[in-house]
């Protein structure tokens, strides 16, 4: 086959509706390049099925053998730099035969932009968003790099827009949390506050952020805190990864390593500097078994390319 065809990769999740929603969205990027002659196909590297060894041998069955990945990420975090190419190649090695180019990660970019900001307008229910704080609330990393496109990206939410301001916040593993962003955009002087989960599909920690969200509200009545709803699957998102397709295929996605902890040596991160890249090790894969007392071949990975 002469045309490459597209391997959504996600995470994988716990939450069985995040599945759901995932496939489903591979189901509509593959109806959208249909006519093209496109084939599409997608899966996790851990935690749920499908698995992306089932999707690389799914398009390998079906005559392709060179894959175009897009990683299902919204920051280039330490999932895009280095638990998907891991697997990626992994597969690379079980089958020779194969090989794959590497889409880049799908944010920043205006489409999500304008996918919070319809979110955003969504819980404001035709409000104007004048007197509105904005709390957008990333997943959190220890990848400083991607931290700081969170933060990056809420002030991108704010260029333009009507709100008083927008804080970025995480609901994991990074400063600020839910709770402090929300309480300083209350010691702002914030009357209203938006939360607004930056997230693909639904999932364990986008249901945490609406919860300890709305406990926040109870605690400080003084603040009216709303919650916007997660991306999701949309028509929107399926042209985003289209394009990432596209570039991956025709144009230069080599990741900024200015600020990779991976390549530069950042304080606080200096174990990151140099460090090797192995791939998440998922239940269902064949090689892996369902013990655990045994140790994994290490598969390295080039990151930032």
């Amino acid at each position: 086959m002469n045309v490459p065809p597209v391997l959504l990769v996600g995470h994988g999740t716990v939450d069985a509706t995040g599945v759901a929603e995932f496939v489903a969205f591979t189901g509509r990027v593959r109806r959208r390049l249909a006519a093209e002659g496109v084939d599409v196909d997608g899966g996790f590297i851990e935690l749920s099925q499908p698995t992306v060894h089932e999707a690389w041998t799914a398009l390998a069955g079906r005559g392709h053998s060179t894959m175009a990945a897009v990683p299902m990420v919204l920051v280039g975090a330490g999932h895009a730099k280095g638990d998907i190419p891991a697997a990626l190649q992994r597969e690379v090695l079980r089958d020779p035969a194969t090989s794959y180019v590497f889409g880049r990660p799908l944010g920043p970019h205006p489409v999500l932009q304008e996918l919070l900001d319809e979110r955003i307008a969504a819980a404001l229910n035709g409000e104007d968003g004048t007197g509105t704080a904005v709390l957008l609330v990333g997943r959190g990393s220890t990848d400083p790099d991607a931290n700081a496109e969170v933060c990056k990206v809420a002030r991108l939410l704010q260029e333009g827009r009507a709100y008083d301001f927008v804080e970025p916040a995480f609901v994991s593993l990074a400063r600020p949390d839910v709770a402090t962003g929300l309480a300083r955009c209350r010691a702002l002087g914030a009357r209203r506050v938006v939360v607004a989960p930056y997230f693909l599909f639904d999932g364990v920690l986008p249901r945490r952020v609406v919860e300890q969200s709305l406990a926040f509200g109870v605690e400080h009545p003084d603040v009216e805190v709303r919650v916007a709803d997660y991306l999701g699957d949309c028509d929107e998102l399926a042209g985003l990864v289209v394009e990432r397709y596209r570039e991956a295929l025709h144009g230069d996605i080599r990741m900024n390593c200015d600020t990779c902890a991976y390549r530069v040596l950042l304080p606080g991160f200096e174990d990151k500097l140099g460090a090797a890249q192995t791939p998440h090790h998922h239940p269902d894969d064949p090689a892996h078994g369902h013990g655990h007392g045994h140790g994994h071949a290490r598969v390295d990975a080039v990151v930032g390319e």
